[in-house]
């Protein structure tokens, strides 16, 4: 038995695309079947999702994407609040993040208010009493960075500590200003962002392309964003204020808010390799 599912046409933003899919269903596997099945009901929900995404790509067309901080100032962000129905366009947005099988391994907790600050609060003596009894559940950076990567690392440390007046050797004000990723440097929005921890490396991919695109869409509404990998050292923190499965790791949080001035204007701190360092073009004429 031959089947043809649902074909149509969708305008996002004024492009069209033709969808659809022929398929000897009755042939297929299991699997086969179940991802047919998924495309047709994608399909049937097209129209429900065209007003979303067309308004999410219309305003990212429109609004100058504003870069994510290095987060190098003593209060990287202003007092000004971040609604819960921003975050949610944002949100929106970033769960497109394409991600293999479409299994979409992300997990987010949306902290604000005094709910936040609580957090917060429990972090911070965590840091200030106990830091070192707190380990991330997975490691960030090889034991021994070969070069070039050592290098660079290096060279991160020497221009951030140095924007901020800090000797690299001084270890009390080194761990004062990471103390102040647990404040999420005073942005309003903060996200704790997990994984299912049973989940391979591929996954951890897609995690990394959803994180990116909640950083662009928190851009084109004109909000700056830090990623900041060090709340993974104190899951055991979070896990008592949140409800963070066992299955869950906890991978980063993300700072979300209107940055100062100066803060904005810090976005070229940091170095970038050119194009011609990093990627060989093959096959081009020019």
């Amino acid at each position: 038995m031959r089947s043809v599912l649902h074909a149509g046409t969708s305008r996002i933003s004024g492009l069209d695309s033709e969808v659809g899919i022929a398929a000897d269903f009755d042939g297929a596997d299991e699997h086969q079947q179940q991802n047919w099945c998924e495309q047709r009901d994608f399909q049937h929900a097209l129209p429900r999702l065209r007003a979303p995404m067309a308004g999410a790509i219309s305003q990212a067309t429109r609004v100058r994407i504003v870069p994510p901080l290095h987060c190098t100032s003593t209060a990287a962000f202003t007092g000004d609040p971040v609604t819960r129905q921003t975050v949610e366009e944002i949100l929106e947005v970033a769960r497109f993040t394409p991600s293999g099988a479409n299994i979409q391994p992300w997990r987010v907790y949306v902290l604000g208010g005094e709910e936040k600050d609580i957090l917060s609060r429990a972090l911070l003596q965590a840091h200030n009493e106990a830091r070192d009894q707190h380990v991330s559940e997975y490691r960030y950076y090889a034991s021994e960075l070969p070069e070039p990567y050592l290098s660079r690392r290096d060279q991160f440390g020497r221009l951030f500590y140095g924007s901020l007046g800090i000797a690299q050797a001084d270890l009390i004000a080194r761990a004062l200003q990471t103390s102040k990723n647990y404040g999420f440097f005073g942005a309003p929005v903060g996200l704790i962002i997990t994984i299912d921890r049973r989940l391979e490396i591929g996954s951890w991919l897609d995690l990394g392309m959803f994180v990116q695109n909640v950083m662009i869409a928190a851009g084109a509404r004109g909000l700056q964003t830090c990623p900041q990998e060090t709340f993974s050292k104190y899951h055991a923190v979070l896990r008592k204020h949140l409800p963070i499965s066992d299955d869950e790791m906890v991978v980063c949080g993300m700072s979300i808010g209107v940055a100062e001035a100066a803060s904005a204007s810090a976005g070229s701190l940091m170095p970038k390799v050119p194009v011609n360092e990093f990627a060989k073009f093959i096959g081009f004429d020019d």
